[in-house]
C-alpha cells in the first residue's frame, strides 16, 4: 500500500524541483503564467506545489504576483558552491602548474557570474579575484563562455536584465556585438576577456560540459604573459581541465 504513495511523492519532489530550475532559468523570477508554459504540469498543480514552496520558503511571492527564489535557497546554493570550489581546486591548481597563470572557476548565479575557487599564479604581478565575487557576464570571459552555452532567448533575457556596464574601453556594450561575439566562442569552442574586465588583463575561457548548473573555468594574467603563444598552449590544457571536472561532477551525481 506504501508503493503508490512513495511513488506520488518522489513524483512531487521532482516536479517541485523542475518548478525551481524553470524559475532559476528565466532569471530567478517568473509569472503563473510563464510556468504554466514552460513546464508540462497542469495549472492547479503548479499552484499547489508553488503554495508549498512559499510556505517552506524556497519560493517568494512578490507584490506584482511573479514568483521568485526563496532565501532559504542561498544557504544550501552557498553550501553547494563551497563543495564545488572544493572539488575544482586540485583543477585550478594543476593548471597553474602547467601554466604559471591564475586560474578560476565561476557559475552562473542569476543573472550575473559568482566566483567559486581560484588558484593563484606564483608571479608576483597576477590576477587576483575575490572567491565569492559576483561580476558582469558580458564582460567577463567567464562569463562569456558561460552565455555561449544558452540558448538566444536567455541571453537576451538575462542580459537585458542585468544592464551591460562598462568597466573598460573594451567592454562589449551592445546586445549585438555580443551576439556577435558569442557566435565566435561557439564556433572556437572558448572565450577570451580582451581587457574587457581590467585593463592590461587577458583572459581565456571555457565552459565545463555537462555541469549541472553553467559554468567555465579561466586562466589569466598580464597581457605581457597571456600573448597568443601563451593561448595556443593553454587552450588543449584548458580544454582537458574542463573535461575532467566535468567527469567528476559526472561521477558525484550518479
Amino acid at each position: 500500500m506504501d508503493g503508490p504513495k512513495v511513488a506520488a511523492g518522489v513524483q512531487s519532489v521532482e516536479r517541485a524541483f523542475d518548478l525551481l530550475e524553470v524559475i532559476a532559468r528565466a532569471g530567478g523570477e517568473a509569472a503563473l503564467s510563464e510556468l504554466a508554459v514552460d513546464t508540462p504540469l497542469p495549472l492547479p498543480t503548479i499552484h499547489r506545489l508553488l503554495r508549498t514552496l512559499v510556505g517552506i520558503g524556497y519560493v517568494r511571492q512578490l507584490s506584482n504576483r511573479r514568483y521568485s527564489l526563496g532565501p532559504r535557497l542561498i544557504r544550501l546554493g552557498e553550501v553547494a558552491n563551497r563543495q564545488l570550489g572544493a572539488l575544482a581546486t586540485p583543477v585550478l591548481k594543476e593548471l597553474v602548474t602547467v601554466l604559471g597563470e591564475s586560474a578560476n572557476i565561476a557559475v552562473l548565479d542569476g543573472d550575473m557570474v559568482t566566483y567559486i575557487a581560484q588558484a593563484q599564479s606564483p608571479h608576483s604581478m597576477r590576477m587576483i579575484t575575490e572567491v565569492g565575487r559576483r561580476s558582469s557576464l558580458h564582460g567577463t570571459g567567464v562569463g562569456k563562455a558561460i552565455l555561449a552555452v544558452l540558448d538566444d532567448d536567455r541571453v537576451q533575457r538575462l542580459v537585458s536584465q542585468a544592464g551591460m556596464s562598462v568597466s573598460t574601453p573594451h567592454t562589449i556594450s551592445s546586445l549585438g556585438g555580443l551576439f556577435t561575439e558569442l557566435e565566435a566562442i561557439r564556433d572556437r569552442g572558448y572565450s577570451i576577456d580582451e581587457e574587457e574586465q581590467e585593463l592590461g588583463v587577458r583572459c581565456l575561457a571555457m565552459s565545463v560540459p555537462g555541469a549541472p548548473t553553467p559554468m567555465a573555468i579561466s586562466i589569466s594574467g598580464p597581457v605581457t604573459r597571456v600573448t597568443e603563444e601563451f593561448s595556443d598552449r593553454a587552450i588543449p590544457v584548458l580544454r582537458k581541465a574542463t573535461q575532467r571536472l566535468s567527469a567528476s561532477l559526472a561521477v558525484r551525481t550518479e
